[in-house]
Order: structure tokens, then sequence, then C-alpha cells
């Protein structure tokens, strides 16, 4: 008996020691994991279920120059409930009257809701879907329901917030105005004023702490941001919303006349290079009818421009007193071989001797490739230097990705050739944008200073000015007042008596040139030819405001009015004359000084409104935009417009006492 009970102490020994060693090599492997991957632990243990949220930054807007908005962030709420967050003295106290307040702003009965809650409690749902797509006045309210006003922690309501980007104003400009996204390989890309000047837009992206509640569900772990984002600031285009509706919808109605495959019109303010309107169209497809703004052509394509370039002979020939514009040249029956190769000109047997001027007017390609071939032939280099110098050999240096490039052939180049001066004359060989030939054109209409297209004017937080873009002049003097002058008088009696005098008018004064350009005349044997119609000058005449040019590839052909007179020709017109008349009269109004009695009632209701909401927010629904502005921006309040009109919601309710550390944002309609 005695030996049996030593062998079980010796048992107990044995496992007690075992366990002890155990315990030792548990120990060790505690402490050197603890030493070793401790904080690599502990750090994926708080990944897993802590995390830091992006919370994107409110993008800034794009503004047009009249002060419309062209794009805008709208913010879009999901609200969801955590059923195990509140307390249960809470949740009782509050489910009724929370669903009571939910009925009236979502629609759904309050019973449904209650029994949504109810059911959510039960089940320790933490992640039951509320309401989705909410404006930002409807989250405020939700925010203040009853249960849900004691924040996330404690009243379980959890906040999603995502935003979406809107045009206003539709598909108008829309490719100029562009966008910023990230694309389906995860690549942010962009186009236009959005990706341009995005790292004013965008602002900084602030952090927000969660916590995960079950499987791809989080809740934010405190009310507070760990990072509250910083707002983007907006961008104050050139854009003109009055003159680009009238560019967009003049441009359409040619494009769809002549059945072309795409175009492009710009308008420009002289002095300032300001881009005013820039309408971009094409189809998607060959056969289809619609047009879109699918590529910005007046930016990005480069082409042979045709006769629009002839204003290039003019100001060599003129500048570097060569001849002058009387000097008389005979068409030679509208042919003439250079090399082997024709030139002819449209009018079928030329115009018989003509004088430079009249050889320009009426777009003589026999006239102007003699004019530039005698001239220059000796020295060509002085001709290609001299276009050199008017900086059509290179990019305008645009704020945008895809700038076209220009090309001009040089003599050292492989492909200059002995019939490469001739054919420059009038158009072909040489290579530039619509922005470029449009720059030259307001160049002139400039008296000669060349400046630089601008499609921003500035950058704003608010009313606070950040940065402000001014006119850059690329070339001070593309060449003699004495010159410019008479290209001003050329330019005026195209319109007059030239290839464009159909478009005349004598109550309204345009000048400019027609070109009608051959593409891809030498591919395939020809079969692929087709025509480029143009138009581009400047209006008034005498002191000009505007310059435009308006292009149209691919005109229907078959009615054989695909020249630049015919089709691009009236799209220009119609723009110059509805900017004028159109426009407001400056007349002066008899009885100016009379009382409109519906005048007198608006300014009374406003003023009322203005001194009673001196300690409270006023109720603003129903009032323009502009008149709401102007009452809140006067109590020193921060104000943000959504939309265009009259005030159909604000963010902050009336009666609210007034805070003017924070911004009340009002949607128009």
């Amino acid at each position: 008996m005695a030996v049996e009970d030593k062998n079980i102490s010796y048992r107990i020994y044995l496992v007690a020691f075992s366990i002890f060693l155990m315990t030792i090599a548990i120990t060790f492997k505690l402490t050197k994991i603890q030493w070793s991957q401790g904080d690599y632990l502990r750090k994926l243990a708080k990944e897993r279920t802590v995390r830091n949220f992006v919370i994107p930054a409110n993008k800034g807007n794009i503004y047009s120059s009249d002060g419309s908005l062209l794009a805008t962030s709208i913010p879009n709420y999901n609200i969801r409930f955590d059923a195990v967050a509140p307390k249960d003295v809470a949740f009782e106290k509050n489910v009724q009257p929370l669903a009571d307040s939910l009925a009236k702003i979502l629609g759904k009965s309050s019973s449904f809701y209650h029994t949504q809650l109810r059911m959510a409690r039960a089940n320790k749902n933490r992640y039951l879907l509320i309401a989705s797509d909410l404006s930002y006045s409807e989250y405020i309210k939700i925010k203040g329901f009853p249960l849900f006003n004691l924040g996330a922690n404690e009243g379980g309501m959890i906040t999603e917030q995502e935003t979406v980007r809107e045009h206003p104003i539709g598909k108008i400009a829309e490719r100029t105005i562009g966008y910023d996204r990230i694309d389906e390989n995860g690549i942010r890309v962009g186009k236009g004023i959005e990706w341009s000047y995005r790292k004013y837009l965008n602002g900084k992206d602030g952090k927000v702490l969660k916590q995960k509640i079950a499987k791809g569900q989080w809740k934010p772990i405190k009310d507070v941001n760990e990072v509250d984002p910083q707002d983007g600031y907006d961008v104050i285009s050139t854009i003109d919303v009055y003159i680009q509706d009238i560019a967009h919808h003049a441009l359409l109605k040619t494009l769809n006349e002549f059945k072309a495959e795409h175009g492009c019109v710009v308008v420009m303010e002289t002095k300032t290079g300001r881009i005013k309107a820039i309408s971009n169209l094409g189809k998607l497809k060959e056969k289809d009818s619609t047009y879109f703004e699918t590529e910005n052509y007046a930016i990005k394509e480069s082409h042979e421009p045709g006769s629009t370039f002839k204003l290039v002979d003019m100001i060599a020939l003129l500048d570097d007193h060569k001849i002058d514009t009387s000097k008389v040249y005979d068409c030679k029956g509208g042919i003439i071989d250079y090399k082997g190769s024709k030139v002819r000109d449209s009018h079928k047997g030329g115009w018989g001797k003509i004088s430079l001027a009249r050889g320009f007017e009426v777009s003589s390609n026999t006239v102007m490739v003699q004019a530039v071939y005698e001239n220059y032939k000796n020295n060509p280099k002085e001709f290609v230097d001299r276009i050199d110098r008017m900086g059509l050999n290179k990019p305008l240096g645009l704020p945008f990705q895809g700038e076209g490039k220009p090309y001009v052939p040089h003599l050292n180049d492989k492909h200059w050739s002995a019939i490469s001066l001739p054919w420059m004359a009038f158009g072909y060989g040489v290579s530039v944008t619509p922005l470029q030939t449009l720059t030259l054109y307001n160049a002139v209409a400039n008296n000669g200073e060349m400046v630089k297209p601008q499609f921003v004017s500035e950058i704003k937080e608010w009313n606070k000015v950040i940065k402000t873009y001014n006119k850059e002049v690329i070339n001070p003097k593309i060449c003699s007042d004495e010159t410019i002058g008479k290209l001003k008088a050329v330019l005026q009696n195209v319109v007059k008596r030239g290839t464009g005098k159909d478009l005349y008018s004598k109550n309204f004064s345009m000048a400019g040139k027609t070109g009608t350009a051959q593409a891809n005349y030498g591919k395939n044997g020809g079969s692929e030819k087709h025509y480029i119609s143009s138009f581009v000058g400047f209006f008034p005449a005498e002191n000009p405001k505007y310059s435009c040019i308006v292009v149209v590839h691919k005109p229907n052909t078959s009615g054989n009015n695909y020249y630049g007179a015919d089709v691009a020709g009236p799209v220009f017109k119609r723009i110059a004359q509805k900017i004028f008349t159109d426009s407001p009269s400056t007349n002066e109004i008899a009885n100016l000084n009379k009382k409109i009695r519906k005048q007198e009632l608006a300014y009374d209701d406003n003023k009322i409104k203005s001194s009673s909401a001196s300690k409270v927010i006023p109720n603003l629904k129903g009032m323009s935009g502009m008149d709401a502005v102007a009452l809140l921006e006067n109590l020193k309040l921060k104000v943000k417009v959504i939309g265009i009109g009259k005030v159909k919601k604000q963010s902050i309710p009336a009666g609210v006492s007034l805070d003017k550390n924070k911004t009340i944002i009002l949607e128009l309609s």
C-alpha cells in the first residue's frame, strides 16, 4: 500500500513538473511574441476592429462669369440605425416619438417605423437602413429627431455621406467643364477645368474613426471627426451662360441641317482673351443623329485650315513691305501649275486680273499663292520665320490635357519640298487648332496684341479671392499699326462684297474670313476626302468686342453648299447678332422715377425680413436666390447656394438663433 502511494506521489510530482515546464515554455513564448511581434499584433487587432475612414471634402463649385453654377457637388446622405447602441431607458422613451417623426418626413406610417425599430432591437441589428439619398436639409432634420439627437453612441444614428457632381445648366459646355473621377481600374482620370484646377477644387479630405460592429459594417466611435475635411475653393470661369447658350444652339442647328460629323465654336473677348463660350459637338457613331460634347475639338484637333490661313499671307506680305493691297495679279483662268501640282480657284475660270485685296476678299487661291511664291521663293525661310514669330508653330500652352500640336514645315524638315511654300499660302501642308486660328484673328481685332485664351478668371473661397488670372500677352505686336488697319479693311470687305457677302447686314457690322479645306484628299486615292468648313472673324467690325470661330467637319456635300460661307458663316452671324440685338436696350427710359407697386411691396417685404431677422434666421422660402444671399450676407452669415431660381429649402430653419460661425445652404429651383 505504501509503495502504491509512493508511486502515486511520483506521478503527481511528474505531472506538476510537466505543467511547470509547459508554463515556463508558454510564458517564454508569450514574452517573445510580446517583445518581437507585440506591436504588430496589437496594430493588426486594432485595424480589424477600429479603422480611420476618409471623409471626402466638399468639392468647390465652378461658376460662370455671370455667377451661374456650371458644376456643383450635391451631398447625399444615408441614415442607418444601430439598435444595440441606445440604453433601454432611452430606447423605450424615444422609439414612438422617433417613429412619428420619421413618418412625417419619409412618407411611410408611424407603425411601420415603430415595428422596424423594435424588430431591429430584438434582432440586435446594428445596421438598419432608415433612409437613403437624403438632401442636406433632410439629414439635418432627421439628426434632430428623438433618440437620434443623442448622437451615434447613445442614439444609434449612423450617417453615411456621398457626393454627386451635378451640372445645373445641363450638357452645355460639358466637355470644357470636364470631370475628375476614379475609373474602373482605380486610376484617377479627368479632363477640362475640373481636372486642371483640381488642386483648388478638391480641398482636403478629413478622417473619422469607426469601429467594426458586424461583417462589413462600421459605425463612428464618437460624434466628432479625427480630422475635419477642408472644403475646396470655387473656380470662376470666363464662360458667359447667355453667350454659351447662343453658341451651342447655333452650332447644333447647323450640324443637324448639314448632317455634319462634328464641329466647334468659340467666342473670345477681344481685349482680354477670355473665352465667353465654347461648344464642341460630335456624334458617338457615324449613323447617330444626336450630338454630344464628346471631344474638345477646338483645343485638341489640329488640321489643315485652308483659306483662313491666308491672313498669314497678308500679314507677311504687307508687314515685310513686299507688296501693297493694290498689286494686281492674273488668276490665269483659275489654275496655276507648280512643279506638276495644280492650284485651283473654287470659282471656275478664276476672276481675271484682280488686286491682292480683292484676291483675299474672294479667297482666290491663285492670287494668294502667286503673291507669296513670287516674293518668298528665293528666301522661303523669311516667310516661315514670320509664321514662327506669330507663335503659330507651337501650342498655346493651355492648362488642359491634350492640346493639339500645330505643324509648320521648315526648310530642314524631311517633308519640305518644292511645293511646300505655295501650298502653305492657301492653308495646306500646315496644321493648327481652331483656337490657334482664332487667337491670330483676335490679335488683328485687338490692334496687334496677341493674348492667350483664358478659361478661368479667379479662384475664390466664398467672397475672398484666393488667386486672380490676369490677361497674358503672347505677342505684344504681331505687326505694325499700318498693316493692322489694312487687314481690318479687307476682312470687313470679305463680308461686304467677298465670299461672305450673303452674311452682310447694313444694320450690323462684321469682319472675317471664310475657309473650305479638303481633308484626307491623299488617302485611298482620295476616296476618304471630305470638307472642313470654317468662318473666323470679329464683331462689331469698327470696334471689336468679340472674336469668334466656327468649324464644321464633314458637312453633307449633296447640295454643293459645303463652303465655309454657307455652313459656318451663318453660325457666326447668328451668334454675333443675337449677342447684340437681343441684349437689353440702353436707350433712355421714360418715367424712370415712377414707383411700381409690385416693386415697392417686394422692397418692403425684404426690409421687414431684414429688420426682424437681426437675431434669428429668416424664412427665405420663395425668395429669389440673389435677394436671399444679399439678405444673409448682410447678417454676416456664410452662404452656399445650390441650383438656380428661388429658394426651395434652407439648411437652417427659420426662427433658429443666429450663429455667424455656421454656414447656411440654400437649395434653389
